[in-house]
């Protein structure tokens, strides 16, 4: 009864503070939050838990970067089997967004990695390449046996053999990247380093956000994974173009029809003419003028004339005459365009 008179109180007098209980237990915080904020890791991250969850990841989707993803994913497929003479197949796994702390943790062990500079947006971006697919590819390269044979991964470091072999299909790798970027930007890799040690790859702060793709690579069945490290600051000179919703596999066609438009800009015909002196008129005068009447200018030689393309001032010159022959000579420096039309004629 008391409550309904307080409520009721509260409901006839207006204007009227709001009074807060500031005794609130922590069973009643989770049931207006909707869940307990002293829960364990691992349960439910949905809804507002994400939004104060500090290892949420927020950032813009780059449709680009996934076409060049599964670009890459095909031109590796290619490369691989050129270089093992045996069938390979490479698919495209996830694409993501994380941490780069999270990616350091969450590389496998042994594991290789292999630290890109992208000149062209003066950053860094790895690539690594996981134990299992390593010792695959070593086997088939130094002739080990076919067929499907499942390989007993050893936990240990990887030898100088091991890591040289790695290189060139890292560098494969590399270049099959470049491969899959040029429709969009053209970009080239350096393969800098090859790390074994994770944190040793160290590009970027653990805080920052990175796009993570994962490739499954199999190799006369047996193979491993690789992925593929590019944080968002490295992509921030080329979002504007991985932010588009389309692209053709021939875009680089946009500088073809620039050059095209160039070149026949350039060869078009522009007519030209002098004006080599005006008088204004008002109309009145001008409505006066009959056959026979003559316009005096009062042009003398040396005066200054504008070569005009329409209404458009392109240059001044000095103006010459020997005999009934005239002549221009250019001073090379262009004008402002001409004012517009204010209502007085202009007869040239």
């Amino acid at each position: 009864m008391e409550n309904e008179a307080q409520m009721q109180n509260s409901d006839d007098g207006e204007g009227r503070d709001v009074e807060w209980d500031s005794n609130l237990k922590q069973d009643d915080i989770s049931d207006l939050l909707g869940f307990d904020l002293s829960a364990e890791e691992g349960e439910d991250r949905s809804g507002l838990r994400a939004l104060i969850n500090s290892a949420f990841v927020s950032h813009r989707r780059m449709p680009m970067l996934d076409v060049v993803f599964d670009r890459a994913a095909r031109q590796m497929t290619t490369s691989l089997r050129h270089l093992t003479n045996d069938n390979a197949e490479v698919a495209l796994d996830d694409i993501s967004a994380l941490r780069f702390g999270e990616f350091i943790q969450s590389v496998p062990s042994p594991s290789i990695i292999g630290v890109l500079r992208v000149d062209a947006l003066s950053n860094y971006c790895l690539i690594a390449v996981d134990g299992p697919l390593v010792f695959s590819i070593v086997d088939l390269l130094l002739g080990g046996k076919r067929g499907g044979t499942v390989l007993n991964v050893e936990n240990r470091d990887f030898t100088q053999i091991e890591i040289g072999l790695i290189e060139k299909v890292l560098l494969l790798l590399v270049e099959d990247l470049a491969a899959a970027f040029s429709p969009v930007t053209e970009l080239s890799f350096v393969l800098e380093r090859i790390e074994t040690t994770p944190r040793f790859a160290a590009i970027a702060q653990d805080a920052s956000v990175c796009a993570h793709a994962k490739f499954r690579i199999d190799v006369d069945d047996r193979g491993g994974r690789a992925a593929v490290l590019f944080p968002h600051a490295t992509l921030e000179p080329v979002q504007k173009i991985l932010r588009r919703e389309f692209i053709s596999e021939a875009c680089a066609g946009e500088d073809a029809w620039r050059d095209a438009l160039l070149s026949g800009v350039s060869a078009s015909r522009v007519d030209l003419k002098a004006v080599i002196a005006e008088k204004e008129m008002t109309v009145a005068a001008l409505a006066k003028l009959k056959k026979g009447h003559t316009i005096e200018f009062g042009a003398a030689s040396g005066e200054t004339a504008e070569i005009r393309a329409g209404s458009l001032a392109l240059a001044r010159g000095r103006v010459g005459k020997q005999g009934d022959t005239i002549a221009l000579q250019l001073a090379g420096q262009a004008i402002k365009e001409l004012p517009a039309f204010d209502g007085e004629a202009s007869p040239e």
